[in-house]
């Protein structure tokens, strides 16, 4: 039986598949494995591959790979849904700022699938307010320094030091 968990985060939610084995039914590939072709291994890599653009498909990829929809997706990349599909439509690639933002996100969503185990329990996680806070982890990912941030204390989690 497959659970729906609803996901508030500032203007959107979004809904998460769960499975009884806290993994996705919708892919059986890593987040890493299903982005290898993608050349993310250091951030200079990441920004030159950003210049180029990102096509579509990337995002619906990805999209499909964390359990978000796209129109909430869409929503932290800063586009609307419409504009997506329009890209899709035309054949266009995203632009240099918006395909470094999905980038990171795609990086960060790595690292926390291993990290945690897989993507729902970091899904979990990023709903989860830090210390002593009031935002949580998701909060921050509407832009691409708020992606950092939240790279930064994943690494602290594992490498554990106090967060």
């Amino acid at each position: 039986m497959i659970e729906k968990i609803r996901f508030k985060c500032g203007k959107f939610s979004t809904f998460v598949k769960n499975s009884p084995m806290g993994t996705s039914r919708i892919s059986d590939l890593s987040i890493h494995a299903r982005f290898s072709k993608l050349d993310l291994k250091s951030p200079f890599d990441l920004v030159s591959s950003a210049r180029k653009g990102i096509q579509p498909k990337v995002f619906s990829d990805f999209a499909t790979s964390i359990n978000m929809p796209e129109k909430s997706l869409a929503l932290l990349l800063n586009l609307s849904s419409r504009t997506v599909a329009n890209y899709k439509e035309q054949q266009k690639r995203l632009d240099p700022v918006q395909s470094e933002h999905l980038l990171k996100l795609i990086v960060l969503f790595a690292k926390g699938e291993e990290f945690f185990g897989n993507v729902n329990e970091f899904s979990y996680w990023l709903q989860k307010p830090f210390w002593n806070a009031k935002e949580k982890p998701m909060d921050w990912l509407v832009t691409p320094g708020g992606v950092d941030l939240v790279t930064d204390e994943l690494d602290r989690l594992a490498n554990a030091y106090p967060v």
